[in-house]
């Protein structure tokens, strides 16, 4: 992945943490066709990478993003053909799945508009650290389409709850930073000079821990929306039973009986 430079967004990877951000941000970072493509395919490569652990999907000049450009998307898919539209819904779900898919946790470092597609970039990331700044909306009803949107109406009411998402998705409305902190949204707010810090201090405790065993419960966590409990139960047995052949699992338990601090290599 190191090797690679994407052509339509910004990527800088530092330690074995990748840091990403849309380029545009005279226009508040829109997604274009182009974007939305290369973020799709670059996740789905990030899967077989072995050079990076972690993933911070990055504000840019003061913010996340504001969806999908009116002008480069919205204009010309009013144009297309139902065939094409599909193409196309189906193209922005497949960035969620590919996000969801990684193996890699990803930290959403939000600061000022996150609406319409980049809230749900938000939303798909695995944490979500904000500004008091921030506002974040699922803004589709506004232009007239549903709040079902790349996966809104599954993730979103597991993130918040059934009630909160239901409000935003039908008003399209803005989330304050506050309101997103107290349902579950961000998991954090930092002052925005601070923003950029607390993101990677989060990664890089995160890429210091065991990263195959990391991979195996960002699986899980997707995996067992759709598991009943009993099958959930022996999927993380499953999974903790592998974890316990890596090497990491070695090293924990030596560190211990040594009473040092463990070092993990991600095997």
């Amino acid at each position: 992945m190191a090797s690679s430079t994407p052509q339509h967004f910004l990527c800088e990877i530092e330690g074995r943490i990748a840091t990403i951000a849309l380029d545009r941000p005279d226009r508040k970072n829109p997604l274009t066709f182009d974007s939305y493509a290369e973020l799709r395919d670059w996740f789905r490569a990030l899967a077989y990478s072995d050079d990076i652990d972690v993933v911070i999907f990055a504000s840019n000049g003061g913010n996340f993003s504001s969806g999908g450009d009116v002008h480069d998307i919205i204009g010309p898919l009013t144009q297309m053909s139902m065939k094409e539209l599909l193409t196309f819904t189906r193209m922005t779900g497949d960035l969620v799945k590919a996000m969801v898919n990684c193996g890699k946790p990803v930290i959403a470092a939000i600061d000022g508009i996150c609406v319409g597609a980049g809230a749900i970039i938000a939303m798909a990331s695995d944490l979500r650290i904000a500004t008091p700044e921030a506002k974040t909306a699922f803004l589709f009803t506004r232009v007239g389409l549903a709040g079902c949107d790349m996966g809104a109406c599954a993730i979103l009411p597991r993130i918040i709850g059934q009630g909160r998402a239901a409000e935003l998705l039908y008003t399209g409305r803005s989330m304050s930073a506050d309101e997103g902190l107290a349902w579950g949204f961000f998991n954090q707010l930092v002052p925005s000079d601070a923003l950029t810090t607390e993101a990677h201090t989060r990664a890089e405790r995160i890429a210091a821990g065991p990263n195959f065993a990391h991979m195996m419960t960002k699986t899980m966590l997707a995996q067992e929306w759709s598991m009943s409990i009993e099958q959930a139960i022996e999927a993380e047995a499953q999974a903790q039973a592998i974890c316990m052949q890596t090497g990491d699992f070695e090293r924990a338990y030596k560190a211990f009986v040594a009473k040092d601090k463990p070092v993990f290599e991600g095997n």
